[in-house]
């Protein structure tokens, strides 16, 4: 007698595929990519793909964690920062990675500890976020001179940090990577933290943040703390974050204030909007998608691109509020449904097995 199809197995298998897709997806733009490219394009996509792991950030704490960052910017600025200044003391970039990554979480777990703890409501948190973020503008902004620097780095005030250090092979601060090597970091990077994000959400911890999303009350008296589960993603999405900013001082050479500006803050939620919240894929190709359309927008003189862009937006936010993801996957759903509805329908009804006809029967 055979055993039924476990349920979880059901559940499980299209989950792993949609997994190894995506996976497979990347590496063969991670490896397609200089291959198709010219160093033009190459560089191009390099921002794309640090402005998508800056959009993974948000995704997975506004998501997926539930929690509205609308300053979001001030992690990446302080990745970026952190970098300029530790591999132009250091010399070799193997420390300042980590630092892009550890400096934004420790001060996401400080902000986080009052804001969670404190019990403050989540449009306070928005609103602490995002203040947070033009505190950091108008502070860095004003220290232009030479007296505020930090060892051998100027910061530059509105001015910024040029000229920094790109990335070296670890341990070799003589074997700095070209614009090629420079893509490979990058988009390996995306690979890794987006498979780590997806390890997060299918482990115990990623489940309860999941839960405390849906209900924190009832996540609450089962007997887990919301407050620390909610700091620890807080810190995660700062982390990724902050990686980002890495990449993005190294695509271009060069970090600003900028970076902790309201424009960088409002981009990244319409990226994660157009998208798909609740998804990891969807921060990734709105980022992508948003970024295009920007320079495909900024290529012409017929119109104003930031109105264009704008109305392009607004529109789509309006006619497809779920994102891009998400739509996709229902139309898929539902396409399958239906092919298998047909299949259904158009499969003869014969005699149960055992049986005989009834013309068998009379006589």
């Amino acid at each position: 007698m055979t055993r039924p199809p476990s349920p979880l197995r059901a559940l499980v298998r299209p989950a792993s595929l949609s997994f190894l897709a995506m996976v497979a997806s990347g590496l063969v733009i991670l490896f397609g990519a200089p291959h198709v490219l010219d160093t033009f394009g190459l560089v191009q996509m390099t921002g794309f793909t640090a402005m998508a792991m800056f959009a993974l950030s948000q995704g997975f704490i506004w998501g997926y964690g539930g929690v509205m960052s609308f300053g979001q910017a001030a992690f990446l600025g302080l990745g970026g920062y952190a970098y300029a200044v530790g591999v132009l003391n250091m010399g070799d970039s193997t420390v300042p990675v980590f630092l892009a990554i550890a400096v934004p979480m420790l001060f996401a777990g400080l902000l986080g500890y009052f804001m969670f703890y404190g019990r403050i409501s989540d449009a306070y948190i928005g609103v602490i976020t995002l203040t947070v973020s033009v505190i950091l503008f108008q502070l860095v902004n004003t220290t232009s001179g030479s007296q505020y620097r930090i060892g051998e780095a100027e910061l530059g005030g509105f001015n910024g940090i040029p000229a920094i250090p790109a990335l070296n092979l670890p341990g070799d601060a003589g074997n700095q990577l070209d614009p090629e090597g420079i893509w490979y970091a990058a988009m390996g990077s995306l690979v890794v933290v987006y498979m780590f994000l997806r390890a997060i959400l299918a482990s115990r911890f990623g489940r309860v943040v999941v839960a405390i999303r849906e209900n924190e009350t009832r996540a609450q008296l089962i007997g887990y703390d919301p407050r620390l589960y909610k700091l620890l993603a807080f810190m995660i999405s700062a982390g990724i974050a902050g990686l980002a900013g890495c990449l993005f001082a190294n695509w271009g050479g060069f970090i600003s204030p900028t970076v902790f500006g309201l424009t960088m803050s409002a981009q990244v939620i319409i990226f994660v909007l157009v998208g798909g919240l609740g998804t990891l894929l969807g921060p990734i190709l709105g980022a992508v998608l948003i970024q295009w359309l920007t320079i495909e927008a900024g290529a012409q003189n017929v119109i104003d691109s930031n109105l264009g862009l704008g109305a392009i937006l607004v529109t789509f936010v309006l006619l497809i509020p779920q994102g891009l993801v998400p739509v996709a996957r229902n139309l898929v759903l539902r396409l399958g449904t239906a092919l298998s509805g047909r299949r259904m329908r158009a499969k003869p009804l014969g005699p149960a097995p055992g049986t005989a006809l009834a013309g068998e029967v009379r006589r």
